[in-house]
């Protein structure tokens, strides 16, 4: 069960196998009380189990974790998004019986924004010389 703090968010998962996708929450329907739930992704022989089911949004990596230690980091931009009960596409290539054990959302820090040079920086007067603040 995922709680959605934004409705602009994707909902991801990721099978033991490798396969993952992107999905918009607008394709789940909101299920009453005894309700059966909605199915996510295809599980089969190929797929896999599935490991985790995270609310994400373009501005997120994941660190994707292996029985065997492997760990990668990935943006979720690079995660297809496709329909509710597809099976997913490829998310990483695991070498024999190696398993996904964990996968975590990380928040990327926004980069340092850097002003054009058009416009005026800090130091400048009103008629556009720079101001000597080397005294």
């Amino acid at each position: 069960m995922v709680c959605v703090q934004d409705e602009s968010e994707d909902i991801l998962v990721i099978s033991e196998n490798g396969y993952g996708k992107r999905s918009k929450i607008g394709d789940y329907r909101i299920t009453n009380r005894g309700g059966k739930g909605v199915k996510t992704i295809n599980i089969t022989e190929k797929t896999g189990d599935l490991i985790a089911v995270k609310s994400v949004s373009n501005d997120n990596d994941l660190m994707i974790i292996t029985e065997n230690g492997l760990t990668i980091r990935l943006t979720v931009n690079s995660i297809s998004l496709l329909g509710r009960a597809t099976q997913g596409v490829r998310v990483i290539n695991l070498k024999g019986e190696d398993r996904i054990a964990s996968v975590a959302r990380v928040n990327v820090e926004p980069s340092e924004v850097v002003p054009p040079e058009d416009e005026s920086i800090e130091g400048e007067d009103v008629e556009g010389e720079v101001e000597n603040n080397l005294e």
